[in-house]
């Protein structure tokens, strides 16, 4: 009984070659009509192949630390900008350093290129600094006879800003004050320590000191910046550009912020209380009970100390001095007044859009760069030059394949439609795969990953060589061609799955340790030997099982690549058997 089910074993195998061809024909139209849906019917091409936008950055350091330009810092600094720029999904960006003060930054063109160059430069310096007086930004104006006790006067309107939740108070209105009254303000503030809980702003006690050691300016220093704050005219992009440039962040400082569009404030500041790197997480989202969009942050264990302290000295205090301004790269964004103690997250909210929103959370996300950059170049690319290139890799590609068809039309005769419809099933894939991988993760394709489409047309072909070399191996030991192709298949799957195990292995180590477009070479190798498998065992195997039903091959045609006389078989097992039973009888009878 054990060897008719083994026979029934073998034919059942046989026998189910359509399970197979089905599966991969439904995986092919699926992902065919994937590929039509998404509208994305041709694969991204990097800025080799499509052109896009080379920036070329070069750092600048801060008076009095020109040490910091080294080779630390633009690694860092490189790597900053490569996630903020995948961040957006612009994959395939280039970004290395060159000499020791520039970095080049290649983006190809895309859907968020735009995005991108607006973010590779940005230094997204960020800080929480307490704010000490604000007045109208607008240009300074002449001396008021009228006396003022304050630097108060006409608010105008200005849109609410919180630091989390229900627990903030809105943002007090800008007043408007003459530079006399400016003058006075700064002088007032200035004098003034740091805010602590049990200070006022109108207290004529001398508070306690802040927990934070902060230097005193001096009296030069005080002039210095009193003026600078009664001058600045925040309508001016160059004076705004250049308020807080060079001011280290243990020192106060002026700054402006626009309030809505075209209405801009000016604040002075007090030194920073917490940095952008004490922010462990940033998003852009929509408010749904304020219908707008915000920044929300999550702050790290040592950030949500400092955020706790600050917001608790200050919501002791009296307008302004109750507000923190968040500022970023010299700029405020917002400067919402605190009501209670917080520690643990805080938001930004002004005049965000959807797309503002997410670049600002994008950026702090990946933190800020260790070095100001300052734009020296951007260049369009042309893909001309990789277009040549690309023609004759395709014209190199086309010759190898022709040379591989006539290679087995001429060695395996009928068996090559196999090997060569194998060849277009493989093809169609890894097309389809690539254009969907273009939105799903990025992928684009490059002249590396071109090369390495290339190079998968010989790893396909010799998974076909395989099998069929071990059929042939079975037809010459004098089985017909059913179960020869049955009893090849085992040992023909286990060096096929050998060989396409190392390919990928060699393909995987040389994406992780390489960078750039090597890339692109080593996944499309990775991606193409997956796929050669998947069609081996799908497709080959199954027609190859439905064709040795067939007289043409079944019968050993001339033509066939399969003919026992041309491949020098033996006489058929059976056959042997029964002349040589007689033989071993004859013994017996004597």
């Amino acid at each position: 009984m054990a060897a008719p089910k083994k026979g029934r074993g073998v034919a059942g195998g046989q026998s189910r070659p359509g399970r197979a061809l089905a599966i991969i024909l439904i995986a092919m139209v699926a992902l065919t009509g994937g590929m039509f849906w998404s509208g994305h019917t041709t694969p991204r091409l990097g800025i080799d192949l499509a052109g896009g936008t080379s920036i070329t950055l070069k750092a600048k350091a801060e008076p009095g630390q020109e040490s910091a330009v080294n080779e630390t810092n633009m690694n860092t600094a490189v790597g900053i900008i490569e996630r903020r720029v995948n961040g957006l999904g612009v994959s395939e960006a280039e970004v290395q350093t060159q000499g020791r003060e520039n970095i080049i930054v290649n983006i190809p063109r895309g859907t968020n290129e735009k995005q991108a160059r607006e973010q590779v430069g940005t230094t997204a310096q960020l800080y929480f600094r307490p704010v000490l007086t604000v007045a109208d930004g607008g240009p300074p104006a002449a001396p008021s006879a009228t006396p003022s006790g304050s630097a108060s006067g006409t608010p105008s309107a200005k849109p609410s800003s919180s630091a989390s939740g229900a627990s903030v108070g809105e943002k007090s209105p800008t007043p408007t004050a003459t530079a006399t009254t400016q003058g006075r303000a700064v002088s007032e503030a200035l004098k003034a320590p740091s805010p602590t809980p049990t200070a006022t702003a109108s207290s004529s006690a001398k508070p306690k000191a802040s927990g934070t050691p902060q230097a005193t300016p001096s009296a030069d220093a005080t002039a210095a910046l009193q003026q600078k704050f009664a001058t600045l005219n925040c309508l001016d992009p160059k004076q705004r550009a250049a308020a807080g440039q060079g001011v280290k962040p243990t020192e106060p400082t002026v700054a402006c912020g626009e309030d809505n569009p075209g209405v801009w404030a000016k604040y002075l500041l007090g030194p920073a209380e917490v940095e952008g790197k004490d922010v462990d997480d940033a998003k852009g989202q929509f408010d749904q009970q304020r219908g707008m969009w915000i920044v929300t942050m999550d702050f790290t264990d040592e950030g949500s100390k400092k955020f706790q302290s600050i917001t608790g000295k200050l919501s002791q205090q009296a307008d302004p001095q109750n507000r923190f301004a968040i500022v970023l790269d010299g700029q405020v964004v917002s400067a919402p007044s605190v009501r209670q103690t917080l520690s643990a997250s805080a938001e930004i909210s002004g005049n965000f859009n959807q797309e503002s929103a997410q670049d600002l959370g994008n950026i702090l996300s990946y933190g800020a760069l260790p070095l100001t950059f300052e734009t020296q170049s951007v260049d369009t690319v042309t893909a001309a030059l990789g277009g040549d290139q690309l023609e004759a890799g395709l014209i190199a590609g086309a010759i190898g394949l022709a040379l591989v068809i006539i290679y087995l039309v001429a060695y395996y005769r009928g068996l090559s439609m196999i090997a060569i419809l194998s060849l277009g099933v493989s093809a169609l894939l890894t097309y389809v795969i690539m254009a969907l991988l273009g939105p799903a993760i990025g992928f684009a394709l490059n002249l590396p990953a071109v090369c390495g489409a290339i190079v998968a047309i010989g790893i396909t072909a010799d998974s076909f060589i395989v099998y069929f070399e071990r059929i042939r191996d079975e037809l010459r030991e004098g089985r017909s061609l059913r179960p020869a192709v049955e009893r090849a298949w085992p040992r023909a799957r286990r060096t096929i799955l050998v060989s396409d195990f190392v390919s990928f292995l060699a393909a995987a180590v040389l994406f992780v340790v390489t960078v750039g477009k090597v890339q692109g070479f080593a996944f499309t190798l990775g991606l193409t030997t997956l796929l050669d498998v998947v069609v081996v065992f799908l497709f080959t195997k199954p027609v190859m099982t439905m064709l040795a039903k067939t007289k043409f091959f079944g019968n050993g045609h001339p033509w066939s690549g399969l003919d026992p006389k041309r491949l020098g078989a033996k006489p058929p097992l059976r056959r042997a058997r029964r002349a040589t039973a007689p033989a071993a009888a004859d013994p017996k009878e004597a």
